[in-house]
């Protein structure tokens, strides 16, 4: 039978009050007439009368081995319930089933609150009006963002205001310097004002290794990045991290990253489309997004009157370096390898190193600008930077250190295979050379669609059959002219009748 609850008794008294009938009153509240009454007759709920249970109702299964798992669990109280079971299922085969697992993980959870070691206790924190930005950075790969048709794996720089919530975010690849050296500049440019602290976690961007001192002395802290002080400097802030290994200490902005991926999420479905022209325009969006929150957060009037005037000329947001463009037709920057045009060969060049992108300046004019890499030891070749050396050195294709940054897509491999096995090697890699040729002086994505016709339909694709789909003209033959003959007796006579006139 189903054990009467507070409500059904609130209800039953609620009816009894309306009309009285303790028999109707029972019926409604669905219990029975006598249970009803007893209920009546007394003003305690259920709840109330409930005495709670000092017995066991069945035998206890690990009574036999638990004074062993107590004394495990006093000389290692971190270890897990799950661990403990399988060891003692291997010690005692066929005593305990695999199904017992959670009953004695509850055993375990019920040991460690009443016998176990003491948790960390959190203490809210009352936040301050403009005392301090807190950043972080969130991956938003979850968002599933396309830049034209293209899956877009990014992360967020995300500051925060932690006393109204007041937020800015700009889109970067990596934990970087480089991106807080945008971030932050970004966010104080909306605001306006500048907060007394800025927050960070202890990430590699604005801090390194804990210092020997320091660690000796047991501070738990690590040092400032100098490039991050810099920063802090210009825009006179006093740089603040948390506690290692305590991320709750930056549980504002941690909290915040799931609210605003959540909100952008929801709008990207509003939108009807994750797909963007470019990453500059994916970016806007989300600002608008994050302003449009801002003006609604009621605390912000609070936070711009505690803040100082922004007063300051925009901190440099790239870093800048110098280097020589090797006979390769490469430069290398952070240990990472870009192409260049090889007119460029043997000069000496200034980069800037943004979070997205890295421009590279000769002469005071800006002549090239190629996406970043994030890591050490990658590289990006541009095929159009050294086809036509390759053409003209055929033979250093086949062992080129870069070869793979060649095949701009997965139909340009079916199509050199095609050519080797047809051609053989040697004149297959000459085939498919001859096509990023064709590809750097026409379009790419043309070439590509010709050669994915030729692939479906099992042919060759050789570059001549490639360009008749293209419809490239062939170049018009000049007519054959004979070799003009110049009669000398023909002038003798005109001047002859001259002559003659003339008398």
């Amino acid at each position: 039978m189903a054990r009467v609850t507070d409500q059904q008794v609130r209800k039953l008294r609620e009816e009894m009050a309306k009309h009285g009938c303790a028999e109707v009153a029972a019926m409604r509240s669905g219990m029975h007439r006598n249970t009803g009454r007893k209920y009546l007759n007394t003003n305690r709920l259920p709840s109330d009368l409930r005495q709670p249970r000092s017995w066991r109702t069945r035998l206890d299964p690990f009574v036999e081995d638990w004074s062993a798992i107590e004394q495990r669990l006093v000389e290692a109280p971190e270890l897990e319930g799950r661990i403990l079971f399988e060891d003692l299922m291997l010690r005692r085969p066929g005593v305990y089933q695999e199904g017992q697992l959670r009953t004695f993980q509850r055993r375990v959870k019920v040991w460690r609150a009443h016998h176990g070691p003491d948790k960390e206790v959190f203490f809210p924190q009352d936040h301050r009006p403009g005392e301090a930005l807190q950043t972080d950075f969130t991956w938003a790969t979850e968002l599933e963002v396309t830049i034209d048709g293209i899956p877009f794996p990014h992360m967020l720089c995300h500051v925060v205001l932690p006393y109204s919530n007041w937020g800015w975010i700009t889109v970067c690849q990596s934990e970087s310097m480089l991106a807080l050296r945008r971030g932050v500049p970004a966010a104080l440019v909306q605001l306006g004002r500048v907060p007394q602290f800025h927050q960070t976690d202890n990430s590699t961007a604005a801090t390194h290794q804990v210092t020997a001192a320091a660690e000796a002395l047991g501070h738990g802290k690590r040092d400032f990045n100098a490039e991050y002080l810099d920063l802090m400097t210009h825009y006179d802030m006093k740089p603040r991290t948390i506690g290692i290994g305590k991320s709750e200490q930056n549980g504002d902005v941690e909290a915040l990253n799931g609210a605003l991926k959540r909100r952008l999420n929801q709008h990207l479905l509003l939108r009807g489309s994750r797909d963007f022209e470019t990453v500059e325009a994916w970016e806007t969006w989300a600002q608008d997004i994050c302003r449009a929150v801002n003006e609604r957060r009621p605390r912000i009037e609070a936070e711009l009157a505690a803040m100082r005037p922004l007063r300051v000329v925009a901190f440099q947001e790239f870093e800048e370096m110098q280097t020589r463009i090797t006979t390769e037709s490469t430069l290398v920057v952070k240990r990472n390898t870009y192409s260049v045009p090889p007119r460029l060969i043997g000069e000496h060049v200034r980069v800037r190193l943004y979070e997205m992108r890295l421009e590279v300046w000769h002469g005071g004019k800006r002549v090239l600008e190629l996406p970043r890499l994030v890591g050490r030891r990658n590289h990006h070749i541009d095929y159009r930077h050294i086809i036509d050396s390759l053409l003209r050195k055929p033979g250093a294709f086949a062992r080129f250190r870069h070869r793979s940054d060649l095949f701009p897509s997965p139909v340009w491999h079916l199509a050199f295979d095609a050519l080797e096995r047809s051609l053989g090697e040697r004149k297959g890699e000459v085939a498919y050379l001859r096509l990023l040729h064709l590809a750097s002086k026409t379009m790419e994505c043309d070439v590509e669609a010709a050669l994915t016709r030729l692939v479906e339909l099992g042919e060759v694709p050789e570059p001549e059959r490639v360009k008749d789909l293209m419809g490239v003209a062939k170049p018009v033959q000049a007519p054959v002219i004979a070799p003009l003959v110049v009669n000398l007796k023909e002038f003798d006579a005109l001047l002859d009748l001259a002559v003659a006139e003339a008398v």
